[in-house]
């Protein structure tokens, strides 16, 4: 389930900046992208499951800018989504992919959703994991979000505070490994992310509540992955997007937090397998 050795890292260049990818296997395109945690990359997100579904999918993992491998590059617009969207659409048409289904985590979610809305050819069926965009009834933002909005304030990114934040991202902490840590913080220090972090004074941005867009248009098979126990993104906001989405499933998994693909891997390899034969 880990053996990613078949992934080499490779990279595109996309409107003149580079950006790092991974790929292996056969079949559909099948696009993964990660959440916007600090330190967070497609690899680290995806370790566990990218090898399981290229065993019937071309698997390609996404470093977005700012994380993994990738350089920052400024948003090319108001939302962090369709910024990052764009990106995603020009990556596919630098490696002519035509169209492709997508894995999308809370800021990778929120990345598919936009890009199905502004190119719903480009998108054949979505698998959102805690995306973001969706209306919840809890306060927001919440914690967990807090802790990522503030990583890089004060004295700066500091390996208690990338705990801190990994704390509340999973129900189970004893399922993050010492390797993953010290990942995700040497990721989150680089110089230029220092400089210019990806999640910087988001906070509240209007053009980034995708819920108040057409999301009844959209008619993908749609798959909607969400921990019941998420302090990240509240499983409330599921319900709106579940409404919303036409042909929309919602698995609700217990005893988990905001990473279901890493805290209960072989339950999400086996929903997503599924649902990629099934829909």
């Amino acid at each position: 389930m880990t053996d990613t050795a078949d992934f080499a890292p490779l990279t595109a260049t996309v409107d003149g900046v580079p950006l790092a990818y991974y790929e292996a296997g056969k079949g559909e395109p099948l696009i993964m992208i990660h959440g916007g945690g600090p330190g967070a990359s497609g690899m680290s997100n995806y370790r566990r499951n990218a090898a399981e579904l290229a065993k019937s999918n071309r698997v390609i993992v996404i470093d977005l800018p700012g994380y993994g491998r990738s350089p920052v590059r400024p948003y090319a617009r108001e939302g962090i989504y369709d910024s990052l969207a764009d990106v995603v659409l020009a990556f596919m048409d630098e490696l002519k992919i035509a169209k492709a289904s997508f894995v999308g985590n809370s800021l990778g979610g929120g990345t598919t959703l936009s890009l199905a809305l502004d190119h719903p050819e480009r998108v054949n069926r979505m698998i959102l994991m805690g995306p973001g965009g969706s209306l919840a009834i809890s306060p927001t933002p919440t914690e967990g979000l807090m802790r990522m909005f503030t990583f890089y304030d004060g004295e700066g990114p500091t390996m208690a505070k990338l705990e801190r934040v990994i704390d509340l991202l999973v129900f189970d902490r004893s399922m993050i490994t010492p390797d993953l840590m010290k990942e995700r913080f040497e990721a989150a220090t680089r110089p230029d992310v220092v400089d210019n972090p990806p999640l910087r004074g988001r906070g509240a941005v209007p053009a980034d509540d995708l819920w108040r867009r057409p999301l009844y248009t959209l008619q993908h098979p749609t798959l909607i992955i969400w921990g019941r126990d998420d302090r990240v993104l509240p499983l409330d906001a599921s319900l709106v997007l579940l409404k919303a989405l036409p042909n929309a499933d919602l698995h609700v998994i217990p005893k988990c937090g905001h990473w279901v693909q890493w805290e209960k891997a072989e339950v999400f390899n086996d929903l997503v397998s599924s649902f990629l034969v099934r829909a």
